[in-house]
């Protein structure tokens, strides 16, 4: 989209310690704006990201800017049960590793309404998926999302990156982040679901130890010194600390993190792929479609 017309993204924020409407820029803080705005500008610096939680005054906010400056399309960031504003276009994304059908309302589960909220959707988009998945398991997911035939199913995988040093200022000349078989690997996370980075590193090395947070976590000082504490215990030279690309958001924004913890901290940066290229091909058709049909009737 970003192409063919000017792109706002609109989200939360959730759990900055700032409020109210602000813009993210590639240097603000994960503590002012939140680690996932923070992520997407940084991946797509030319893309306007806002945060509010009063979504209907950011939105106002946008479309009132001037000349040049108003985005033609806002992207909101987890607003599918955001009632306030009205959306033209609705895409529901479900974790392979715990469907919807599969899943309870809150406190049982983790949904935040009835499943036949998903009947709301436009798209749904099963992520996390294993880059080999397999037909039968296609057929699973089909029949367990029950969808509707204006309703149209895509999958996704996630494609991990070469390990990138947290702090490259402070990156040791000469030092490679290579995940070899022997290499010692503390993972330290805090997101929802770690599980597929999880496995991907166990595909790489011998020896991964774990230390899981909460998602969007805030970290301690208490929390460092059990990472350092974690990561002195580890045998040999050959070792170093790996977190994702949205926790590195946070770890940036830490004043008490000592320079020798940030000479061996690495995120392993990640895209998203749809499994099917036809699927994708499909996706990206009726996205486009949509927004230009919208642009001609408004």
């Amino acid at each position: 989209l970003s192409s063919r017309y000017k792109v706002a993204v609109l989200s939360r924020g959730y759990k900055r310690k700032t409020k109210g409407f602000l813009m993210v820029e590639e240097d603000s803080k994960a503590a002012e704006v939140g680690d996932e705005p923070l992520q997407i500008k940084r991946k797509y610096p030319r893309t306007l990201v806002v945060v509010d939680k009063n979504r209907r005054r950011a939105i106002k906010k946008l479309l009132d800017s001037g000349q040049g400056e108003r985005p033609d399309v806002i992207l909101l960031d987890d607003g599918f049960q955001h009632r306030y504003v009205q959306p033209s276009l609705s895409i529901l994304l479900v974790d392979s590793h715990r469907p919807v059908y599969e899943d309870q309302l809150l406190p049982a589960g983790s949904l935040r309404e009835s499943i036949s909220g998903k009947n709301r959707a436009s798209m749904v988009i099963v992520t996390k998926c294993p880059p080999d998945m397999q037909a039968i398991d296609f057929r699973i997911y089909t029949k367990g999302l029950n969808l509707y035939p204006y309703q149209n199913l895509y999958f996704s995988s996630i494609q991990y990156g070469d390990p990138v040093s947290v702090f490259p200022e402070f990156e040791e000349r000469g030092q490679k982040a290579d995940i070899l078989p022997g290499t010692h690997v503390l993972l330290v996370a805090g997101i929802a679901a770690p599980e597929p980075l999880v496995n991907e590193l166990k595909q790489k090395t011998d020896s991964l130890h774990t230390r899981f947070f909460p998602d969007h976590h805030s970290f301690t000082k208490d929390d460092i010194r059990t990472i350092r504490d974690l990561f002195k215990k580890m045998e040999g030279d050959d070792k170093m600390i790996v977190t994702t690309e949205k926790d590195a958001m946070r770890f940036q924004s830490l004043p008490f993190l000592e320079e020798d913890l940030k000479k061996r901290l690495y995120y392993v940066p990640i895209k998203v792929r749809f499994i099917e290229q036809s699927k994708k091909e499909q996706f990206n058709k009726k996205i486009n479609q949509h927004v230009r049909n919208y642009q001609t009737n408004r």
